[in-house]
């Protein structure tokens, strides 16, 4: 008999050993690509990162030197116009579809949103295009930040709709129970249990709109010099990106590479920052 017990010990010590490694290499062969990724485009643009590449102007063909002030500032307003709204609407959407998700209107709103959330950016950007720049006359940063805003919503609502059925039903019975109002439940347990699911599922839909081109090539085109308001072409990273890696200038190419790593640590930096604030919480707070 304790042979037996011994030998069952063994057994499972060996499972949970084989079961530790194979997810510690699984882990590794999904981090892999990544830490690939960023340390070619370390190599590439950190040589030509410096004060002036972030607080200059693009220079004209020819002349070497210039930066990214511009488009640094106008991807971060545009980003911020189309959050501002995009996150609190998606939020709304999904606790609507996660607590009272029944009957015709729920499921039009569910498939609308796996709809947009499988379209193409490109046609979001033509239909931004179609719908604000040409009424308007002109591209701007708002048809920039609409577009984007088309793109976050539904990422941001069908997140929240599934990391909020996550919470087991018995927290929600227990407060009912309690003679708490169905709201109140809903705010303070249900959404401030989940609070570090949601905002995981923000900063996934932050860093999709941050890195989108194409539809920002239909909407807010691009603009060399500072826009003096959001009516007019701006500048973005992705745009200016995208413009200096197809050219055949070398210094727009070394640019471009150190734009892409700006880009890519600015994604980063957000999301370390954010999980280390919320881990930081205290527990009963959450």
């Amino acid at each position: 008999m304790i042979w037996d017990l011994q030998r069952f010990d063994r057994r499972r010590r060996w499972k949970n050993r084989l079961a530790i490694f194979s997810l510690t290499a699984l882990t590794a062969v999904a981090v892999l690509p990544f830490v690939s990724i960023l340390g070619y485009v370390i190599q590439r643009g950190y040589p030509v990162l410096s004060w002036q590449f972030f607080t200059s102007l693009p220079k004209p063909v020819g002349e070497e030197g210039g930066g990214i002030a511009n488009a640094l500032l106008g991807s971060i307003e545009m980003v911020a116009l189309a959050s501002l709204i995009g996150i609190p609407l998606g939020t709304l959407a999904g606790t609507y579809l996660s607590e009272f998700g029944r009957g015709k209107v729920a499921t039009t709103l569910r498939f609308t949103c796996d709809l947009l959330v499988s379209v193409p950016s490109i046609i979001v950007g033509l239909f931004a295009y179609t719908l604000i720049v040409v009424p308007m006359h002109g591209f701007s940063g708002y048809a920039g930040a609409f577009a984007l805003l088309m793109i976050q919503v539904p990422m941001v609502t069908r997140t929240t709709e599934e990391i909020l059925k996550l919470v087991p039903q018995h927290l929600r019975e227990a407060g009912l129970a309690l003679g708490i109002p169905r709201w109140k439940v809903i705010i303070r347990i249900v959404l401030r249990g989940s609070v570090s699911g949601l905002t995981t599922g923000v900063m996934l839909a932050l860093a999709r709109i941050m890195g989108e081109t194409a539809p920002l090539l239909f909407t807010a085109f691009n603009n060399r010099f500072w826009a003096e308001g959001f009516n007019q072409p701006t500048a973005s990273l992705p745009v200016l990106i995208y413009t200096y890696a197809i050219s055949p200038y070398d210094d727009w190419h070394a640019q471009a590479w150190a734009a892409a790593l700006v880009l890519v640590l600015f994604v980063l930096i957000l999301n370390i920052s954010t999980r280390i604030i919320i881990g930081r919480r205290p527990e009963g707070r959450h």
